[in-house]
């Protein structure tokens, strides 16, 4: 081949980002890559799905930045494949495409009255106060104002992010880059009491040490764990003993049951062996049955048939994330994956030459932020090993797709047009005493990026 190796990334969060780094740093294969995502700036859940208060996490996405520095790396954004461009369009301009568009769908309850107002996804609110262009603002800021009680269903760490903006004080979100409208809805918030619920116990849980022990620290909020909750048969006692983090949360989950409620004007209520079985309501929810649970000996749990009801305005599921089929690529509807082997995609047990996969919509929505690194590195050592017998796209310029865009009528977001993107979000925080005020809007994103003018 004459020209170096076309391939496109489709999806711009870590495991996009690790492959297009991986493909550009090797020497054997001269490359080039695009970075396609389907909303105007890159990062996916980094910038979307890591809690604002989080800081630290949320550098990450400067160094997943540095990878548009590179010779050959571009980033085109506010391109949804599938609609703008189909999968088999796109072969046309690259000779390998890797997916990495991730697995942001919610789990849901799978309860009756799961459909009643107030009843949402801890996606969709976490969504909302991260400044997503397509979050539902109508529903959450009428919300929050409203509800007294929430209901949090989930112990893993978005449902401790969710529960830990909830009950903040607003002076401790002000150094966030939070849209100005979550601020202003928050600063209205009415909630009081929140309610966590995990169906087994302390030593089940999925949540991490460090993001735990930040409920315990609120200046407003007491945290509060009934002893009785703290359930350890045989298979806790022996997973507490060979894991140390489970330990550490243990520890964290006892000191919390011997604290006496200093008065403060919120509360987190911390149960454990307790799933929600239903919501009732009128036209909104107002209170969830919960039944208590007991654990099996082997890891799970099962329902001992006794009921109690908590009132709630608002209950957030927060369990787990789900992967949704991209026209035109194969996908496995009972673990909502794109199948595949050795990073190769596969359709009915035989490779589709020129396709691969990456990050959660390869391997399902598990591990953290760094585990895509070794997934994305592992999925670009097969495309390499490819390379020679992969087909030769007709229009593999990065000029030929940017002409067809265009002629597509597509508002393509370049490299530069990021820039100014990121560039316009810092000018903004500036005039608020922040770093950074996240722009939530597809037209002022692309107003941003000088792509459109008022």
């Amino acid at each position: 081949m004459d020209r170096p190796l076309r391939v496109a990334i489709v999806g711009s969060g870590p495991s996009g980002m690790y492959a297009a780094d991986a493909l550009i740093s090797q020497t054997e294969t001269p490359v080039s890559v695009d970075v396609i995502d389907k909303l105007p700036v890159p990062f996916g859940l980094v910038r979307y799905g890591v809690a604002p208060d989080h800081l630290s996490i949320r550098s990450v996405r400067d160094t997943l930045d540095k990878v548009f520095d590179k010779p050959g790396v571009r980033f085109v954004g506010n391109v949804e494949v599938g609609s703008d461009i189909s999968v088999g369009k796109l072969h046309g301009f690259f000779d390998a495409i890797v997916f990495t568009y991730g697995a942001s769908r919610d789990r849901r309850l799978g309860i009756p009255g799961e459909e009643l107002d107030g009843s949402v996804a801890a996606t969709d609110l976490v969504a909302w106060y991260c400044g997503h262009p397509e979050a539902d603002r109508e529903t959450f800021e009428r919300l929050i104002p409203s509800t007294t009680t929430a209901v949090v269903v989930g112990v893993g760490n978005v449902a401790v992010d969710v529960t830990r903006v909830l009950a903040k004080t607003l002076d401790e979100l002000t150094h966030t880059d939070m849209p100005e409208y979550v601020f202003d809805t928050l600063r209205e918030s009415s909630i009081t009491d929140i309610h966590v619920l995990g169906r087994r116990g302390p030593a089940q849980a999925t949540y991490t040490t460090k993001e735990l022990r930040e409920l315990g620290e609120l200046l407003d909020a007491d945290i509060l764990v009934d002893p009785t909750d703290l359930v350890f048969d045989a298979a806790s006692e022996q997973v507490i003993a060979g894991d140390k983090a489970v330990a550490r949360n243990v520890e964290v989950v006892k000191e919390w049951a011997t604290r006496i409620p200093s008065g403060k004007s919120r509360r987190i209520h911390l149960h454990f062996m307790a799933r929600p079985v239903e919501l009732r309501g009128d036209a909104r929810v107002r209170e969830v049955l919960v039944e208590r649970t007991k654990l099996d000996g082997s890891g799970g749990a099962e329902g001992t048939g006794e009921i109690f009801v908590i009132p709630a305005d608002l209950v957030v599921r927060s369990v787990g994330y789900r992967g949704q089929a991209l026209p035109g690529v194969p996908f496995d509807e009972s673990r909502n994956v794109i199948p595949h082997l050795d990073g190769r995609v596969q359709n009915a047990n035989h490779e589709v030459i020129g396709e691969y996969v990456a990050g959660w919509i390869k391997r399902g929505p598990t591990g953290i932020i760094g585990t895509n690194k070794k997934d994305a590195v592992a999925s670009v050592a097969s495309l390499l090993a490819d390379a020679s017998k992969l087909p030769t796209a007709p229009f593999a310029t990065p000029d030929d797709f940017d002409a067809w865009l265009a002629e597509a009528g597509v508002h393509a977001v370049s490299n530069e047009g990021w820039r100014a993107i990121d560039a316009a979000e810092r000018a903004l925080g500036a005039t608020h005493g922040r770093d950074r005020t996240t722009i939530s809007t597809n037209h002022d994103l692309l107003r941003a990026a000088n792509l459109i003018c008022d």
